[in-house]
């Protein structure tokens, strides 16, 4: 009875703590999704090219995110664990690499999408109308790459840390400065121009300068704790960096692979016509925002296990994990569910060819099981298996399922079988369903557990 009534305490308390780190990247993850999603949705009402050009060049944002992405979980695996440790004089060594990363990344990534952008677009598609777009959004919008790099690097150190609100609200403010100059600029209120792509691109600008200038804000005047220091941009020490090489690197190369895997699935169907591109675009936005709270899920399972691990609380860390396994699925199930739910009101919403609403019907429906698939796989991979420094599985799942099933063969039936849109869509949305039972053997075995953390540094 007494066991039970303690037990009974013991999940309480760690659906609790759950809640409260996944409740806030859950809000954070919307409002980051709204940012992007915010010029697809208004573009929408402008017309098919429009929104068509702003999606392929969010593409390119798309794989920096990945970068961003991989970067920063990378350099979690160590955070989440000297997190448990309480070694804060590390954590601002990791924090420094982090930024050092960021900013080279932006920059080539800065210089691509001004000195080629044609050519960058012309990997998604051949209609010139629809490039023409593309490139005067992403010359403006790149050049919030930078403020981007810096700011989503502090954030998700931050959130390694369980510091997860200041996001929510540097997150909140850049939503709502977006959503405001957007519909200003791109359909001309208030006396301004409707300046179309170009408005969207500067209302992203804007909002990407109001969160760095935000994080700044909170890192100087709030932050006690951990503080950026200049000195370990610069230098920081070789074991560290070699870690950081060791763990960060294969994280870095899953993601960028997968984010290259999902471009090149948008490159395939936008060779399949506007109307393949512009219902995908809506597709996906509606992917993102159904699985805003599984993705706040897994980056909470990697802090809450990366942290129960670097206080060597292995038992804990294996009871916690298979928590985190049924709220993945049931988070999943929620989000697919939804899917089903918005699937008409978009259609009815966006101003959209006949064709094109038919392929996002489908679509939809093909979202509705993938997002229950990618709910546990991302929690497996990203939270759960990351946490212990397990950082290669995931690159070698992506390789062979993605690469080597979903990709190619969607291919092959795009362009050797001629296989209409729906039929070409459902083969290159396999991936995440395939997966399953691969991740399911991994957890199983336990080989994800590991502490990753040195002594003295």
């Amino acid at each position: 009875m007494i066991f039970t009534k303690r037990m009974s305490l013991e999940d309480k308390r760690f659906y609790s703590h759950v809640f409260r780190l996944v409740m806030p990247m859950a809000v954070q993850n919307l409002i980051n999704v709204g940012v992007t999603s915010t010029d697809v949705i208004m573009l929408g009402k402008v017309g098919e090219t429009a929104l068509s050009g702003v999606s392929l060049a969010n593409q390119i944002y798309f794989i920096l995110s990945l970068l961003y992405f991989g970067l920063t979980s990378g350099a979690c695996v160590l955070t989440a664990q000297y997190w448990g440790k309480k070694d804060l004089r590390t954590i601002e060594k990791i924090l420094g690499l982090g930024m050092r990363a960021a900013v080279f990344v932006t920059a080539l990534f800065f210089l691509a999408a001004q000195i080629m952008p044609e050519q960058l677009l012309r990997i998604f598609t051949s209609e010139p109308e629809v490039i023409k777009e593309g490139v005067k959004y992403l010359r403006i919008v790149s050049f919030s790459y930078i403020f981007m790099g810096i700011t989503q690097t502090y954030l998700y150190i931050m959130r390694s840390v369980e510091r997860v609100v200041v996001a929510t609200v540097v997150y909140l403010c850049s939503l709502l400065c977006n959503i405001t100059i957007n519909a200003i600029l791109i359909f001309g209120l208030l006396g301004m121009p409707a300046m179309g792509v170009q408005g969207a691109a500067i209302g992203t600008l804007v909002s990407r300068i109001l969160e760095m200038v935000l994080v700044c804000v909170y890192s100087k005047v709030w932050n006690k704790d951990i503080k950026f220091r200049i000195i370990y941009f610069f230098k920081t020490e070789h074991v560290l960096n070699m870690d950081f090489l060791k763990y960060a690197f294969p994280v870095i190369l899953n993601e960028v692979l997968w984010g290259l895997g999902t471009a090149t699935n948008t490159a395939v169907l936008g060779h399949m016509g506007s109307a393949a591109v512009a219902a995908n675009s809506v597709a996906q936005v509606a992917r993102q925002l159904a699985t805003v709270v599984a993705f706040g899920l897994s980056s909470a399972t990697a802090i809450y296990l990366g942290k129960t691990i670097g206080e060597k609380k292995y038992e804990h860390a294996k009871a916690y994990a298979k928590r985190f396994v049924w709220l993945s699925v049931i988070m999943g199930v929620v989000g697919g569910v939804l899917i089903l739910l918005i699937s008409p009101v978009m259609a009815e919403t966006m101003t959209l060819s006949e064709t094109a609403k038919g392929y996002m019907r489908f679509m939809f429906f093909v979202m509705s099981y993938f997002v229950v698939g990618q709910a546990f796989n991302t929690t497996m991979v990203v939270g759960t298996f990351r946490s212990g420094g397990d950082t290669r599985f995931g690159l070698l799942l992506d390789m062979s399922t993605m690469w080597g099933c979903s990709i190619l063969f969607g291919a092959l039936a795009a362009f050797v079988f001629h296989c209409s849109v729906p039929v070409v869509y459902m083969i290159l949305m396999s991936d995440e369903i395939i997966k399953i039972p691969i991740t399911w053997r991994r957890y199983k075995s336990y080989k994800w557990l590991k502490d990753v953390t040195r002594e003295e540094l």
